[in-house]
């Protein structure tokens, strides 16, 4: 019977340190994969705020200022600003609903018009509104979502006749209906993209809006 040589004490400290290299090398690789796929944050549930940019456009016909209707149908575009906050629940793995307040306010948006051959303008000051939102979501990061509520508008308008200037401002009361996508960028960060539209009518006038905007949301 042959006996295998036993390692010499040398040959038995290469052997001890190679086997602690390999577990020290399986420690650190297990730490950088725990670090480089960090858990992933729920951005669609809980209180959120956000700002917002994009197109703007007002239609406005027999709207009237003492009991003045305009000639025609009037329209004009504008860049709109504005900032939102509200709160998602997550009903289960793909459905959420929401509540949202926003503000905004328009960059030269008058809307100018004419009333028996008198010069009429209409300018929207401000607006503001409070809608319920529901949302699927196509996957963890991406939320199809519509929207509709109530929403408010300060306007002013101002008839110019050879009489003088007239001036009226008002709040107009209406609805809102709209929908769109928002995505997870990084953790917290989310960008969405939607389209709306307002009814501000009353009186017998038409005054309507358009809006395809862009919006920045921090998740909370």
């Amino acid at each position: 019977m042959s006996l295998s040589p036993r390692p010499t004490p040398l040959q038995g400290q290469d052997m001890e340190l190679e086997m602690k290299s390999k577990i020290v090398i399986a420690a650190l690789t297990s730490f950088a994969g725990f670090i480089a796929v960090p858990a992933q944050a729920d951005n669609f549930d809980g209180p959120y705020v956000g700002v917002q940019a994009g197109w703007n456009r007002a239609e406005v016909a027999d709207q009237t200022i003492d009991a003045k209707p305009i000639d025609a149908e009037v329209s004009r575009d504008s860049l709109v600003i504005g900032g939102y906050a509200g709160y998602n629940y997550k009903i289960n793995d793909r459905f959420v609903i929401g509540a949202e307040a926003g503000f905004s306010g328009a960059v030269d948006d008058e809307v100018r018009a004419q009333s028996a051959g008198n010069s009429v303008t209409i300018d929207p000051r401000y607006s503001f509104d409070l809608t319920a939102r529901a949302g699927y979501l196509v996957n963890d990061k991406t939320l199809a979502y519509v929207r509709g509520g109530y929403a408010n508008s300060r306007v002013r308008t101002t008839l110019v006749s050879d009489g003088g200037t007239a001036r009226a401002s008002d709040n107009l009361d209406g609805w809102l209906i709209g929908g769109g996508v928002e995505r997870t960028l990084i953790d917290k960060i989310s960008a969405r993209l939607e389209y709306r539209y307002t009814d501000f009518s009353s009186n017998g006038g038409q005054y309507d809006q358009h809006q395809a905007l862009v919006g920045i949301s921090y998740n909370f």
